[in-house]
């Protein structure tokens, strides 16, 4: 299994949101960053993400999992972009903040500090064990 990151705006869609479409999940639209591109492509059925809520808030507030991986996204006109489908796990006891992370040696090299634009990043497993432990899970 492969550990992934996923940003979203609270306002545009929250956690909350994602949890109310329960078992069935639903499609992560909206990609337009090629690297984010690359990455939804690698995900497998059963990948799971930290789910982050991004500018509001900052933080890492769940976990989902890919239920259905890569196909187009229904909405990109250019037909060049590509969604896959994410199902609500669980939410973490306490979210993680980005000033925790930054803040924490052991994720210094996290993607979510280097590449801090990308909204859909690669995390090692290394980093999704310490994450889940800050987080209470």
């Amino acid at each position: 299994m492969a550990y992934w990151l996923v940003k979203s705006e609270p306002d545009a869609w929250s956690w909350d949101q994602q949890v109310k479409e329960g078992a069935k999940g639903t499609p992560w639209t909206g990609v337009r960053n090629h690297s984010a591109k690359l990455n939804l492509m690698k995900m497998k059925k059963g990948d799971q993400a930290f789910f982050y809520h991004s500018n509001i808030g900052k933080e890492i507030v769940g976990i989902v999992e890919v239920v259905r991986e890569h196909y187009p996204d229904p909405t990109d006109k250019t037909e060049k972009f590509v969604v896959v489908d994410f199902k609500a796990v669980k939410p973490l006891k306490t979210p993680v903040t980005l000033e925790q992370i930054k803040a924490d040696k052991a994720l210094g090299n996290m993607a979510l500090i280097k590449l801090s634009r990308l909204s859909v990043q690669p995390v090692t497993a290394e980093e999704w064990k310490h994450v889940i432990k800050l987080g209470g899970v």
